[in-house]
């Protein structure tokens, strides 16, 4: 699944402070069983088939179905329990072998708990069973379950439908044992309106005409899988097609927009027959699919069903008239990453949500090790820096967790898809993969892989497979960053260098930015070094807490170089200046790293705040594209450090754009011709940057083009128009924002339409701010748009949305998916700076969550703490920073 950053999860489990978990030799492969899997199900009956036959009723919301499940018995009993939600059931029977009936059940149903319990007259025998089951559902209008989207055409309104099961959502459909252990086969049967398209896992095996416009569609048998990543979809769609090899790759839209997926079925290509190599394992299914459909989630974007991946369009779809480059290569590390899952998640899929980040972390790594491949000009390995720091981010708050983590509720199942889970473990793999070596790691997956395939697994059955491919260990190293939590904090001292040799002690400490003092957690940490503008690196493994190095060359020395380890450096003061005075010559994914550990020490007090703002200063004009980015972000993040006070934030702003207004000039409003992606990429962001930062010369182009529109074909290029529009939306007076709101109404394109109501909700003035809550909340906006239009001025108004959304708390939640809702209303206030929303945030969770599902509200708290006390701290020293300057 790919998840959105904006709707992170907090950590749902917190370590004690102090403890460490660290292996110290490879553990045996783990034997799993399911007496021994973790489950929210009586033990003892386990599911190996199910035949499936269902009808739905668009109009109605609603569907019929029958569903006969293969079980096996491991000891008489007369009850068998299984999950479901929302599901009204009509006739429940068993039968043994060859048919041998059973007899009727009485039906209990635990709503709380998702399950239905079927208890027998006589005790069920021991051994293979089938489980006959009529029932009926619902559909939804929020992406969980089957559910519909409805999307506008030049012919009117228009409905499709769509499954999304994780991570605890199959049983909203089909009674059945929803959780990742139990895999099994699956036929599918569907009764579907002639002339729709249906779509499943697997190709269509049989079609049949009933008449009276109803068509019965078969599927082929799918493979044992987990009930997650079973799919159907049906609709008004056009398929297109590619071979390769034996696999047939498609993409999928609604009718007339084959062409804007052109771009991801030729990627996909490529991809998979690397991927085929890499994993050393074959793509098993006929048939892959990318589908695309209207709308969006406040949960994913994209989800790996295996055969039929499923993508919201902002995420698989390239529009010229709206389109950036950034929305290119979005789509295509969302393809990869979702490919990748297609081995892991499904062919070998985690025993439990404890090991979920043996998906969605490799799954990210993979995503960059694809694009990195195939689209080197992108220069994409310097995002893995910008990941890691979100990661950190969360990581050095006292709310966060360990990247395996114990899961015990659904609830604390969707908050594990988060930033730990993502944006960690994907820092973890590259870093260890950094230690072992590529082809060492690859061979390790490989083994994995071929070992575990159309089964399941838990992490060190991972490590297992590595550290012997290897020969050397691993494990003890792999187990202090994802059994404890926290971040590493290696700090520097460079003594003088000696017959061409510098020395370096290391000294392993912990970064925390809320933490009360205490001896720090122990990890053992791969550190890698070099002196600035030299070509050797050195290496070495820090334990104990403490590491030196003598490092080839004289000169400033540069830690973590290359960027693969996941910890903060701290250089001494002299160790700083030094290396200030030569950031021009490190490589860029130095620069970025260098620069990120300044300014998050800064903001932490362990070194002087102003030293980022120094690098920011000194970045050379022809730096890479995506350290300009960065020097960006944290001018943009300072200017909002200064809400609420207008002349110091007056006299910042003419620093800031003094800085960037250069750096735009030499990039320019226009493309050029054959110009590089990430300088269009810049085009955008310094656009955004400046906008934000008030400048008024962009700000006023931005609004002349917008105007121009409508007349002059040149003036809002598809590559621009969401730059332009965001200008004029955060810059709107009212007269501007009705002008955007009439034009939203009219748009029938969806991926422009989406932007136009986003836009209405970024507007900077809290009055509009407030109209776009209001409108939310009509019928207006799409079903699956309004979530996204409350957390949108969530992000400049915090404590309007957040007493929005609690006065209207049954009205907003019915607007967010259920995988969502213990996260979403106290995300809202996390970006405040007022200390009552601490407390606000606590209260919505204590009446309104379970105690286990408060994660999201405590991570909204602690947000909201670091952030006053950050300001508190820095502004006085960036304040006076900006005198000197000025």
């Amino acid at each position: 699944m790919r998840r959105l950053l904006s709707s992170a999860a907090a950590a749902v489990l917190v370590f004690a402070a102090g403890s460490t978990l660290a292996a110290t030799a490879a553990p045996a492969r783990s034997a799993i069983t399911a007496a021994t899997v973790t489950t929210q199900l009586p033990r003892g009956v386990v599911p190996t088939h199910y035949d499936l036959v269902f009808t739905p009723d668009a109009d109605k919301l609603s569907f019929t179905g029958s569903v006969k499940i293969n079980i096996d018995v491991a000891a008489p009993t007369r009850t068998i329990t299984l999950q479901a939600a929302d599901l009204t059931f009509a006739k429940v029977e068993i039968a043994g072998p060859g048919g041998a009936k059973g007899g009727a059940a009485k039906v209990s149903v635990d709503a709380q708990a998702q399950t239905a319990t079927f208890t027998f007259d006589k005790p069920v025998a021991k051994g293979a069973h089938v489980l006959a089951i009529d029932y009926s559902g619902k559909i939804y209008k929020q992406a969980a379950g089957l559910f519909a989207l409805d999307y506008d055409t030049d012919q009117g309104k228009k409905r499709a439908l769509y499954t999304q099961f994780e991570n605890s959502d199959a049983r909203r459909f089909i009674p059945s044992w929803d959780e990742p252990f139990f895999k099994a086969t699956y036929d599918m049967r569907v009764t579907v309106p002639t002339g729709q398209m249906a779509v499943g896992n697997m190709p269509i095996a049989k079609s049949r005409d009933l008449g009276g416009g109803k068509t019965e569609i078969t599927f082929a048998t799918s493979p044992k899988m987990s009930t997650y990543l079973l799919f159907f979809g049906l609709g008004d769609f056009d398929r297109a097609t590619a071979k390769v090899g034996d696999v047939e790759m498609g993409v999928i839209t609604k009718k007339g927009d084959l062409a804007k997926a052109d771009f991801a079925l030729k990627s996909s290509g490529p991809i998979l027959q690397w991927y085929n190599d890499y994993f050393g394992v074959p793509y098993p299914l006929p048939k892959l699919d990318h589908i695309a459909a209207p709308g969006q989630s406040q949960f994913f974007s994209a989800m790996e069903n295996w055969g039929a991946i499923f993508y919201f369009e902002y995420a698989l779809l390239e529009d010229p008239e709206i389109s950036t480059q950034a929305d290119r290569q979005n789509i295509y590390t969302t393809v990869a990453h979702e490919m990748a899952h297609q081995w892991f998640g499904d062919l070998v899929t985690m025993s439990w949500w404890d090991d979920l980040w043996l998906n969605e972390g490799f799954a990210s790594w993979m995503e960059g090790r694809a694009t990195e491949r195939f689209h080197p000009e992108w220069n994409s390995q310097l995002e893995a820096v910008g990941g890691r720091e979100y990661a950190m981010g969360l990581d050095s708050l006292a709310t966060t967790h360990p990247v395996v983590q114990h899961v015990e509720t659904v609830d604390q199942a969707s908050q594990a898809f988060d930033g730990i889970t993502y944006q960690k473990g994907e820092a973890v793999i590259r870093m260890l993969e950094a230690y072992v070596g590529p082809d060492a790691w690859r061979d390790g997956v490989r083994a994995y892989i071929k070992a575990h395939a159309h089964g399941s697994s838990t992490t060190d059955d991972l490590w297992v497979e590595v550290e012997k491919a290897a020969g050397k260990p691993i494990t003890a190293i792999a187990h202090d960053f994802t059994l404890q939590p926290g971040v590493p904090l290696i700090t520097v001292d460079a003594g003088a260098c000696v017959a061409g040799k510098t020395p370096v002690t290391l000294t392993q400490g912990e970064f925390s930015r809320d933490k009360p003092t205490k001896t720090p957690l122990a990890w053992r940490v791969p550190v890698s070094a070099q002196v600035a503008g030299s070509s050797t690196v050195s290496k070495t493994l820090v334990e104990g807490g403490k590491g030196s190095l003598s490092v080839d060359g004289c000169g400033p020395v540069v830690v973590n170089a290359g960027q693969a380890g996941y910890f903060r450096t701290l250089y001494t003061p002299t160790a700083f200046a030094g290396l200030s005075a030569s950031f021009a010559k490190l490589p860029a994914i130095d620069q970025l790293g260098v620069i990120s550990d300044a300014w998050a020490l800064g903001l932490n007090g362990q070194q002087a705040v102003t030293d980022a703002l120094d690098l920011a200063m000194a970045t050379p004009a022809d730096a890479d594209p995506q350290v300009w980015g960065k020097v960006a972000g944290v001018l943009t993040t300072v200017d909002g450090m200064y809400d609420g006070a207008p002349a110091q934030q007056a006299a910042f702003r003419k620093l800031a754009i003094a800085r960037l207004s250069p750096v735009f000039q030499q990039v320019g409003w226009a493309a050029k011709a054959g110009e590089p992606a990430p300088v269009a990429n810049l085009r955008t962001t310094l656009i955004g940057a400046l906008s934000t930062l008030g400048d008024p010369a962009v700000v006023a182009e931005a609004k002349r083009r917008y105007a121009a529109d409508k007349t002059d074909p040149t003036a809002v290029p598809g590559p621009l128009r969401k730059a332009i529009l965001a200008s004029v939306g955060r810059n709107a007076d009212a007269a501007a924002w009705d002008a955007l709101h009439e034009q939203a109404k009219a748009e029938k394109t969806p991926l422009i339409r989406d932007q136009l109501y986003t836009q209405l909700a970024a507007a900077q003035d809290p009055a509009l701010a407030a109209k776009a809550l209001d409108l939310a909340l009509t019928s207006e906006p799409s079903e699956t748009l309004s979530a996204n239009m409350i957390s949108t001025v969530a992000k400049l108004h915090p404590d309007l949305a957040f007493d929005f959304a609690v006065a209207h708390k049954d009205a907003v939640n019915g607007k967010v998916d259920a995988a969502s809702r213990t996260k979403f209303i106290p995300a809202l206030g996390k970006a405040s700076a007022d200390p009552a929303m601490i407390d606000k945030v606590r209260a919505y969770a204590a009446a309104n969550l379970p105690a286990g599902s408060r994660g999201e509200a405590e991570k909204s708290a602690a947000s909201v703490a670091d952030r006053i006390k950050t300001r508190k701290a820095a502004l006085p020293q960036i304040t006076a920073w900006v005198g000197r300057k000025g």
